[in-house]
């Protein structure tokens, strides 16, 4: 059986956490040991974990933590160049050219460890089988939208936060917004990361052009897009994503004055938008890469957990199947995702 180490997550603004309580007592009760740190900070209190009778520990004490543990976590291990010896379910952002991502693996090739990446714990057919995709792009797409409303009356936008619920974030952005209906186009409006996008624009009842696969089939360029107020980028950075906006759309007539990156991976060879190199953050969500024509752009890689607790239970409730079949599976998500890593630190 596994033991299974469920980490603090150290980042500021993440409460997200990717194994729930209730997901605790189910691994327990098939066989496997749970660890869990403490975490004030986390949306699900630790309380609920004590209940379930797991071991409760410090955090950061993962670092002790016998060879043979899975540690559990979703965002950026501390940055301290220490070798990592442990199975470390996360998210790497190591196999798009990232150059943070170079220093991660050569922790793990140093180490000895395993980077079980959960971007690329994906199913036969590649799909992924966990994702915080929805609450993300609903989320991306409320701060973009409360960005561009900001610009309207020539003021910055307002730190990011979290809220208690869609519902919540919901209100907050209709306030913003006043009574403003931008125009708003959503590519990759068929993934889990678009379908929220579009959500949250539908809820406020705004003109969502909604584009996929067969209306970038083309390559670009794509003028369309500069003819919106707001475009959400929901697709992931990798090979073959043509460029929606390139670096010349900064001086070009346009419409187009936010720029939503949802899917969010700038430092990557294969972004598809040219006019930024940089996250933005919660304390200054946009960026503003142009004055006249003026163009901003949101791009937090943290986005769910504006929404922690929703999105948390969502995205547990799908990796759950998979750490009970974490052992048990030679051949399949777990299998595939460190064949991936395998081929990055030969």
């Amino acid at each position: 059986m596994t033991h299974f180490w469920v980490r603090h997550e150290p980042r500021a603004n993440e409460a997200r956490v990717g194994v729930t309580p209730d997901g605790v007592a189910q691994l327990m009760a098939a066989g496997h040991g749970v660890t869990v740190e403490d975490d004030p900070t986390r949306a699900i209190e630790v309380a609920g974990y004590r209940d379930t009778g797991a071991q409760i520990v410090a955090a950061g004490s993962w670092v002790d933590a016998p060879k043979d543990a899975v540690i559990c976590g979703l965002k950026e291990l501390p940055e301290d160049g220490t070798p990592l010896v442990h199975r470390h379910i996360m998210f790497g952002h190591a196999y798009k050219g990232q150059a943070d991502g170079a220093v991660l693996l050569d922790r793990f090739r140093e180490g000895g460890g395993t980077l079980l990446d959960l971007e690329y714990l994906t199913s036969v057919d590649g799909r992924r089988v966990a994702a915080f995709g929805v609450w993300a792009g609903f989320a991306g797409a409320a701060v973009s939208l409360v960005g561009w409303a900001a610009a309207q009356a020539g003021k910055p936008s307002p730190a990011a936060m979290t809220f208690p619920s869609a519902d919540a974030m919901t209100e907050y952005v209709r306030k913003a917004l006043g009574g403003l209906k931008p125009r708003v186009i959503v590519i990759g409006a068929l993934g889990r990361v678009g379908t929220g996008a579009r959500d949250l624009c539908e809820w406020l009842s705004l003109q969502v052009t909604a584009w996929d696969l067969a209306e970038t089939a083309s390559g670009g360029p794509f003028p369309e897009v500069l003819a919106h107020d707001v475009f959400l980028n929901c697709i992931l950075a990798s090979p073959g994503v043509p460029v929606f906006v390139p670096r010349e759309a900064l001086a070009a007539e346009r419409q187009l004055q936010m720029i939503g990156d949802i899917a969010c991976d700038p430092s990557s060879d294969f972004s598809p938008i040219k006019v930024y190199d940089m996250t933005t953050t919660w304390v200054a969500p946009v960026l503003r890469v142009h004055d006249a024509p003026v163009l901003d752009v949101t791009a937090i890689d943290n986005l769910p957990s504006m929404l922690p607790r929703e999105a948390s239970e969502d995205f547990a409730s799908q990796l759950l199947p998979h750490l009970l079949e974490f052992e048990s599976d030679p051949t399949g998500v777990w299998a595939r995702a460190d064949g991936i890593f395998r081929s990055y630190v030969k």
